[in-house]
C-alpha cells in the first residue's frame, strides 16, 4: 500500500476544493423537495459546478459514469445515476454524493436529505450514519490506526441494531479521486495503516436499515441497492490528518463535528 503524504500547499489546494464541493451540498438543498426528478438535481449541481465554481464535477466520466452526482434514493446505497424518470416523493430518503476537481486536487463529500415529512425509522437511520461518520472523525489524528476507527463506526453502528456495508468504504484522496488507503467502517483495534500528519482520506460509512448485503444493479453496472431492499443512508467527508488531529476539508456552513 503506498499512501501519500500532502504538502501543506497541497493541503491547502484540497482546502479549496473540498470548500467547493460543501457549497455544492449547500446550494442545492432547497431543491430537494416533493416533484424535482434526480436528474434536474443533476443538472443544477453540474451548472453550478462549471459555472459558477469554475470547476470540474470528478464523477461525470468517471470510468464511464454518466452523470456529475450520484443521487441514492431510499434503497439505493450509493452510486446512484440520476434519471429523468426518478422524481423524489414525500417521505423519500437521498444521499447526494458531490466530487469537485479544482486546480487537480479533489473534493469529496455527500450527505443526506429528508424528502418531505419522513418516518421514524428513516430519521434514526440518517442521524445513527452520521453520527457514525462522526465518531469516526474525532478519532482521527497522528498514530491512530485505521482498524480503531472502523471498529468505533461498526460499534456506533450495530448498537442502533442497523448494519455496515462492508463491500464500499472510504478511500484515499488527492490529485487521484480513489487512491490508497482503503478505509473500512468495520474492524479490529490495533490493526490497519497507522495514521500519520499530512494522510488525506474519506469517512463514508453506509449504513443499511436491514441486513448488510449489497446488490449491483446489472442493467448499469453502478447503482447498488440493499439485498433485502431495506433503506440506507451515507455520509461522508474529505480528510487530512493534521500534528495533534484532524481537519475536516469539506466542512460546511454551520457544520459542527
Amino acid at each position: 500500500m503506498s499512501v501519500s503524504i500532502k504538502t501543506p500547499a497541497e493541503i491547502e489546494k484540497m482546502r479549496v476544493s473540498g470548500r467547493l464541493a460543501a457549497e455544492v451540498l449547500e446550494m442545492i438543498e432547497p431543491h430537494v423537495k416533493p416533484g424535482i426528478s434526480t436528474d434536474e438535481l443533476n443538472t443544477i449541481c453540474h451548472d453550478y459546478i462549471v459555472n459558477v465554481q469554475n470547476a470540474t464535477p470528478a464523477p461525470l466520466n468517471y470510468k464511464g459514469f454518466p452523470k456529475s452526482i450520484c443521487t441514492s434514493v431510499n434503497n439505493v446505497i450509493c452510486h446512484g445515476i440520476p434519471k429523468p424518470s426518478k422524481v423524489l416523493k414525500n417521505g423519500d430518503i437521498i444521499n447526494i454524493d458531490i466530487t469537485v476537481i479544482k486546480d487537480g486536487y479533489h473534493g469529496d463529500t455527500s450527505k443526506m436529505f429528508h424528502v418531505g415529512k419522513t418516518n421514524i425509522l428513516a430519521k434514526r437511520l440518517v442521524d445513527t450514519a452520521r453520527e457514525s461518520m462522526v465518531e469516526g472523525i474525532r478519532m482521527v489524528k497522528p498514530g491512530v490506526r485505521l482498524g480503531d476507527i472502523g471498529h468505533a463506526i461498526q460499534k456506533k453502528i450495530e448498537k442502533q441494531r442497523f448494519s455496515v456495508v462492508r463491500e464500499y468504504c472510504g478511500h484515499g484522496i488527492g490529485t487521484v479521486f480513489h487512491e490508497d488507503p482503503q478505509v473500512l467502517h468495520y474492524g479490529k483495534p490495533g490493526v490497519g495503516l497507522k495514521l500519520e500528519e499530512g494522510m488525506t482520506f474519506t469517512i463514508e460509512p453506509m449504513v443499511n436499515a436491514g441486513k448488510r448485503h449489497t446488490k449491483l444493479m446489472k442493467n448499469d453496472g453502478w447503482t447498488v441497492v440493499t439485498k433485502d431492499r431495506s433503506l440506507s443512508a451515507q455520509w461522508e467527508h474529505t480528510l487530512a490528518v493534521t500534528s495533534d488531529g484532524v481537519e475536516v476539508l469539506t466542512l460546511r456552513t454551520g457544520e459542527t463535528i
